[in-house]
């Protein structure tokens, strides 16, 4: 018996020996495996993974296995769980900057792996489909790192897996449908990567998932209806994705889910009423959708519910009056949809509300008093609405409350001088209202107000000193009152006002001295009142100041040079008001001035050089003013300038070609100075002009051709000068163009065939030397001069043809002379005859012509006469037909010069029947006594002109 006892024994040892040696190689084995993936990794140095080595457990227990030469029990080692057997079962890096891939994962070498949480490093590449090895794996995180590449459809493979966390990666493709097989699931979170394509229903076979997470992806199309079948989820993110169609109504089966997360998507229709069966819902976020329809009333019956927000919908209807049924809501938002009607007194019911949110909407009507109710009330925006009425009294009652957003609606009558009991506010946004009457003073009592905003009202009386007590201000929006008197002396008391308005009221008064030393000024507008004083002793020096308007007042007094020690303006101001004295050149020193306004003022001298310093300027308004000398050259230099106004001053001089250097200008008005010589043609390269006006000067020379450049210019203004020439036909290419004016130069020839041109009135156009088109007051021109001929052209075809045909006529009578003359009563008895005959040539009856040929040209007075030959006039004669005709007067010929008449016919009679397109047409002769006429005309109504 004892031998069997000690044999036994035996046995056991050897099989425990046994079992000894084989665990020892097994976790050898898996330690060496590791081993290999940490000779990957870029940061082996790290102080976790130094631990990872085959001689840290050296004195270990592992003395069984003599046989191997190191000690390799990776159960020692940092970040390394085992089991009872010392094989690997848990391997936790999280956030120990573990930098490099999975490519060397010893995935199949580790088959009791049940727990791997590499969360929080630098891991990249893809995940390998290999690691569907790790069969016992119940969790797995890998979120927090830079893993690209798709999901592996192996993750299928998991049976066993409960927790799935791949969030915050850069994982793309779409969520394999085989992620549906993994009935242990409780936890998936797939958020923050650039997964794609449509949510797959297999997730609806997840039947013990708790909680799923794919916000912030790019999903798209439908959610499918079988995620109604999540009957154990407690929250699901959908937010932020690319999500269409429907809420599925089946979400309605989800009894134990609390937190319903799809805000930012494209969701449309109606909020399925069947969530108000969501029991259990604590929060509900759908805003930013599409949504539409009624808000639904069974939603009053989530008694839990400490969350509705629905804002960025396309909500309509009104309110419901159930919503005071959510005692439990904490925040509540209906902000940017359709809602219409009025706001529900029932609200007032929330006793735990924090949050509402009712701005950009349609709602009307007065604002509930029971609103005064809400004494947990933290914000409110009502903003942007149709509500009418006063602000109640009650809302004294909400002593907790900060933010008072009522801004944008109908609201009248007083500011309640209960609000001054609301110690907690901080901010009241009361603007674009029709409240009137005065500023309360117990406004002064909010010691914690940083904000107050009161502009565009009718709100009238004086500005309450106490507002010097209101040490945190940073806000004060006061403009487009009715508001008297002065300003505060203590305005800027606390040092903090930031932001201060008070423009476009009834103030007077001298800027405050404590606006003076107000360094904390970031924002400043006082324009349109009645303030006085010397603006160079009322204004200090501002280290913060962004904009400053004080134009249309009554300052006085010369501008200080501490406008250059203000280094963050860009917005300068101060145009009509009586300003004397020079621009300090010290105002280049505020380099990022972008907009300099002094117009209208009474400034003198030369614009200072150091100007051209502020290379940041866009807009630059001295006009107005009583300025001279010349444009610096170096105002070219400001390649950012877009608006220059010098109009209205004594400038000089010619302007600078370097005006052309302004590529970005748009407005160019340079009118009602003393510039002379020519106008640069550097000015076509200011190819965005939209307005150029230079009249009133003493430009000379002609309208440069260059000027076809000036595609976007809309409105020139030359009058006033004296430029003279021609008017380039290239404007017809500036299409754009809708206004000119040119009165009172020099210019001559024909109008430009474009619409500003021919569109534009007489007073637009008079006072120039000989212009000529279709405008009503102007002469007409020749048809063909609009043909792209110019003057001297006509000049040249038209000048030589008459001349020829006066040489022949004048050929004819010298030959007439020499003819043997026949008895007295043959020549009268053919002079009757012939008479006859050189008026049948015309179309006209000869005599009635010659008698109104007479009539319209008054007996051929010289304010008719349009051109002289060396044989005679041409006067211009408008029939009563209308037909306008040039008539050729000869000189009076010597007696026996039209001797013999029957050739000199027959040479007429040719003329007559000559047809070319540059010949005017010629029509007959009419003999004057001893002087006869040519009659040379176009057709009717066709534009005229000779020489």
């Amino acid at each position: 018996m004892e031998s069997i006892t000690l044999f036994a024994s035996l046995l056991f040892c050897v099989l425990l020996l046994y079992s000894s040696l084989n665990v020892a190689s097994d976790s050898a084995a898996e330690a060496l495996a590791l081993l290999k993936w940490k000779a990957t990794l870029q940061n082996q140095g790290h102080p976790v993974l130094l631990s990872w080595n085959t001689s840290s457990s050296a004195n270990s227990a592992s003395n069984a296995s003599t046989h191997l030469k190191t000690n390799t029990n990776p159960c020692v080692w940092s970040g390394i769980n085992c089991n009872y057997a010392g094989s690997i079962m848990r391997i936790n890096l999280t956030s120990y900057g573990v930098e490099g891939t999975l490519h060397s994962f010893p995935f199949s070498s580790l088959p009791n792996l049940a727990e791997l949480d590499l969360a929080i490093n630098k891991l990249y590449g893809i995940i390998p489909p290999q690691i569907s090895h790790l069969s016992k794996l119940t969790y797995l995180d890998l979120s927090f790192n830079q893993l690209s590449g798709q999901i592996p459809p192996e993750f299928g493979h998991f049976i066993h897996l409960k927790s799935l966390y791949l969030a915050y990666d850069k994982l793309n493709g779409s969520i394999p449908r085989e992620i549906g097989q993994l009935k242990s699931l409780t936890d998936l979170a797939l958020s923050n990567n650039n997964l794609n394509g449509f949510i797959p229903a297999s997730l609806g076979n997840l039947s013990q998932l708790v909680s799923l997470y794919l916000n912030n992806n790019s999903l798209s199309g439908p959610i499918p209806s079988e995620m109604g079948n999540l009957a154990n989820l407690f929250e699901v993110y959908m937010d932020t994705n690319h999500l269409t169609g429907l809420i599925p109504s089946t979400f309605g089966n989800l009894k134990k889910l609390t937190r319903l997360y799809m805000f930012d998507n494209n969701l449309s229709g109606p909020i399925p009423s069947e969530l108000g069966h969501m029991k259990s819902l604590t929060e509900i976020s759908l805003y930013q959708n599409k949504l539409s329809v009624l808000i639904p009333s069974s939603l009053a019956d989530l008694r839990l519910l400490t969350s509705l927000q629905l804002y960025e919908n396309q909500l309509s209807g009104p309110i419901p009056e159930e919503i005071g049924n959510l005692k439990s809501l904490v925040h509540l938002g209906l902000s940017r949809n359709q809602l219409n009607g009025s706001i529900p007194a029932s609200l007032g019911n929330l006793s735990q509300l924090v949050s509402l949110y009712l701005s950009n909407n349609s709602l009307s009507g007065p604002i509930p008093s029971e609103m005064g109710n809400l004494a947990n009330l933290f914000e409110v925006y009502m903003d942007t609405n149709h509500l009418t009425g006063p602000i109640p009294s009650t809302f004294a009652n909400l002593k907790k409350l900060s933010v008072l957003c009522m801004f944008h609606n109908n609201l009248s009558g007083s500011i309640p001088s209960e609000i001054g009991h609301m110690k907690s506010l901080t901010a009241i946004s009361l603007y674009q209202n029709n409240l009137s009457g005065l500023i309360p003073s117990s406004l002064a009592d909010l010691r914690l107000l940083t904000g107050l905003q009161l502009s565009e009202n009718q709100l009238s009386g004086p500005i309450p000193e106490e507002m010097g007590n209101l040490m945190k201000l940073t806000t004060l929006e006061l403009d487009h009152n009715l508001l008297t008197g002065n300003l505060p002396q203590s305005i800027c008391r606390g040092g903090s006002l930031v932001y201060f308005t008070a423009n476009e009221n009834l103030l007077a008064g001298p800027i405050p001295k404590g606006l003076k030393n107000c360094t904390s000024l970031y924002r400043v507008r006082l324009e349109g009142n009645r303030l006085t004083g010397n603006i160079s002793e009322g204004l200090g020096v501002y280290p913060s100041l962004n904009f400053i308007n004080l134009s249309d007042n009554e300052f006085y007094g010369e501008l200080s040079s501490n406008w250059g020690l203000c280094k963050s303006l860009r917005s300068l101001s101060i145009a009509r008001n009586n300003i004397t004295g020079r621009i300090p050149p010290e105002i280049g020193n505020a380099t990022q001035i972008g907009v300099l306004d002094l117009s209208s003022n009474y400034l003198v001298g030369e614009i200072p050089i150091e100007i051209t310093k502020l290379t940041s300027l866009i807009g630059l308004h001295l006009n107005g003013n009583q300025l001279a000398g010349g444009i610096p050259l170096e105002l070219g230099n400001l390649s950012s300038l877009s608006y220059l106004d010098l109009s209205a001053n004594h400038f000089s001089k010619s302007i600078p070609e370097t005006i052309g250097n302004l590529s970005n200008l748009y407005y160019l008005n340079l009118s009602v100075n003393q510039f002379s010589q020519g106008i640069p043609i550097q000015v076509g390269k200011l190819t965005h002009l939209n307005l150029l006006d230079l009249s009133h000067n003493m430009l000379s020379g002609t309208i440069p051709e260059e000027f076809h450049n000036l595609q976007s210019l809309m409105v020139l203004n030359l009058s006033y000068n004296g430029l003279s020439g021609e008017i380039p036909t290239s404007f017809e290419q500036l299409r754009g163009l809708s206004s000119v004016d040119i009165a009172y130069n020099e210019l001559q020839g024909a109008l430009p065939n474009c619409q500003a041109f021919q569109n534009a009135s007489i007073e637009e156009l008079r006072g120039n030397k000989g212009l000529c088109g279709t405008v009503r007051g102007l002469p007409l021109c020749m048809t063909f001069s609009r043909k792209g001929h110019n003057a001297k052209t006509l000049f040249a075809v038209l000048f030589p043809l008459l001349l020829v045909a006066s040489l022949s006529i004048s050929s004819i009578a010298l030959f007439f002379i020499f003819r043997r003359r026949k008895k007295a009563a043959d020549e009268e008895r053919q002079s009757r005859v012939n008479d006859e005959n050189f008026f049948s040539i015309s179309s006209f009856n000869g005599r009635n012509l010659y008698e109104e040929v007479i009539r319209a040209t008054n007996d051929f007075d010289a304010q008719y006469c349009v051109g002289k030959g060396g044989y005679g006039h041409v006067y211009r004669a408008e029939l009563s037909s209308g037909d306008i005709v040039a008539v050729k007067k000869f000189h009076p010929l010597h007696s026996g010069e039209m001797a013999d008449q029957k050739q000199f016919l027959n040479e007429v009679r040719a003329l007559t029947e000559i047809r070319h397109r540059n010949i005017v047409k010629f029509y007959g002769f009419v003999p004057l006594r001893n002087a006869p006429s040519l009659f040379a005309s176009t057709l009717r109504g066709v534009v005229w002109l000779l020489f």
